[in-house]
């Protein structure tokens, strides 16, 4: 199969002439069609056939590849683009083709991305705009600002039934697979006899209503029997995760009657998670030019903190690393010194220090690291108690019982327990920067950028935050598509052009 090559010489009906400077200057169609050619070349998807040596001839790479960025900048699907090219004088302009030029047929679209997908360079799309943004200067690598958005997965609306199983065998995957003892607990705890193992809805007559009201009612009993069973444990990251999807989706949906029976509610819940398969994508923008850095897709119940080694992998052990800015999900101690570790420096707003009871805070208490001390607000001083695996307690048991400050500290009876995370001194370090008037200048000044491209990059008509396909590298390879076309528009508002020295920002 021969390699499709582009027109370098157009008969009259070249619609870049017939639209001047309709073509809008700092447009990412007016950049595509002045300097396409020169940023997809002939073979620049060469290494895809490179086993097709005789067939017809492959589209040339310039035309495939504008079809691919504009249909993610416009949030297309695959027909609608093949027809834009068709007949949108600016798609054919961008692409290099005649005025009229004939589409391809839009099955050619999946193949092309599967073959990118399975290639040397999958993600080229993406990564080459950020070659570019480096080589004229407007990557400057000062700071990248993380987050991350939801997208939902391409498959209809979960209904309640299914949303509220899945989340009771995500929860019991998730323990099994970190070996706790609770897996049992929360088995035993359960009341409906299904053993939540194969996925689906569970057999019901779905003719006969209180058969589904019934099965609506034991369903959200089991999620709250399984949190009851988890109540006041200490779980892994992965498990708190699920147990947090248990808890979200058996509060979305359901309310509970007069008569104590839980039933699916009247309308949608605000801010509802559509489907327990999801996926999260999670960003890293450079706060100086606005182009995107790094693009990551993972499943939804991935907490940010995980990504963040992804997003920042890019980076060389040598070279001076940029200054992470995050907010609170990227805040805990085991990140902060992950990153720290790795030569970053983090800027991230800790969370505020809470008690769900509403007497006093930890942080009316002295923790002092050197002594190995905590002072209470009643001025005691107890020792810390080094635990395994690190960190500590504190405990004021002997104190409590005759203090004055009791009732406004405690309602245990055994007295307030103060523990210390094995983080405790870069919390501390934290909490102290944060509190730095410079610090909150900083932040303020960086942080919102990050708010404002994530706002721009789900933004319709790019698609929104609705997934085109399903399976998390399918995504994955969409996402990076739509971070291309962000950064190509984004350079050419820059004022991207083609100079003497090569690629430059007005």
């Amino acid at each position: 199969m021969a390699l499709g090559t582009s027109k370098t010489q157009q008969r009259f009906e070249n619609p870049r002439d017939l639209l001047g400077d309709r073509l809008k200057p700092g447009s990412i169609y007016r950049l595509l069609a002045d300097h396409g050619h020169e940023m997809f070349p002939d073979d620049y998807f060469s290494d895809l056939y490179s086993g097709s040596v005789r067939g017809r001839p492959t589209i040339p790479a310039r035309v495939m590849a504008t079809v691919m960025l504009l249909q993610a900048f416009e949030g297309l699907s695959d027909r609608e683009a093949c027809d834009r090219l068709g007949f949108d004088l600016r798609w054919q302009a961008a692409a290099g083709t005649d005025t009229g030029a004939e589409a391809f047929h839009p099955t050619v679209l999946p193949g092309q991305r599967n073959r990118l997908r399975a290639s040397v360079r999958p993600r080229r799309l993406f990564e080459d705009t950020k070659v570019v943004a480096k080589a004229t200067g407007a990557m400057k690598g000062r700071a990248r600002v993380l987050d991350s958005t939801p997208i939902y997965d391409a498959v209809a609306t979960e209904d309640t039934v299914t949303q509220l199983r899945a989340s009771i065998r995500k929860l019991l995957r998730s323990l099994d697979q970190a070996k706790s003892p609770l897996a049992g607990t929360v088995r035993a705890a359960l009341r409906r006899e299904d053993d939540y193992a194969t996925a689906g809805k569970p057999p019901c007559d779905w003719d006969d209503a209180d058969a589904r009201e019934a099965l609506v009612d034991d369903l959200v009993r089991d999620t709250l029997l399984a949190l009851a069973a988890l109540e006041g444990t200490e779980l892994t990251p992965n498990c708190a995760e699920a147990a947090e999807l248990v808890a979200l989706v058996s509060g979305q949906d359901v309310e509970e009657g007069d008569d104590g029976v839980f039933r699916i509610a009247k309308g949608v819940a605000r801010d509802r998670m559509i489907s327990t398969v999801d996926t999260e994508a999670h960003l890293s923008i450079d706060p100086d030019s606005e182009l995107i850095d790094e693009v990551v897709a993972t499943p939804a119940n991935t907490p940010d903190r995980e990504a963040a080694p992804l997003l920042l992998g890019g980076h060389d052990a040598e070279e001076d690393k940029p200054v992470v800015l995050g907010d609170s999900a990227y805040a805990d101690g085991a990140t902060r010194d992950g990153l720290e570790s790795a030569g970053f420096s983090l800027v991230a707003k800790c969370p505020p220090v809470r008690n769900s009871t509403g007497l006093f805070t930890k942080d009316r208490f002295v923790v002092d690291l050197g002594q190995m001390t905590v002072t209470c607000p009643a001025d005691k001083v107890v020792p810390i108690n080094v635990i395994p695996g690190g960190g500590g307690r504190a405990n004021f048991r002997a104190h409590c019982t005759n203090c004055p400050l009791r009732t406004s500290c405690t309602k245990s009876r055994t007295g307030r327990t103060i523990s210390i995370h094995r983080f405790e001194a870069i919390l501390q370090r934290a909490r102290e920067e944060q509190a730095d008037p410079a610090w909150k200048v900083a932040y303020r000044a960086d942080r919102p950028i990050v708010e404002r491209k994530i706002a721009h990059f789900t933004r319709r008509p790019w698609g929104g935050r609705k997934a085109r396909t399903r399976g998390l590298r399918r995504v994955g390879t969409d996402l990076d598509t739509r971070a291309g076309a962000v950064n190509w528009a984004r350079l050419a508002i820059l004022g991207l052009h083609l100079g003497d020295n090569g690629w430059a920002i007005a």
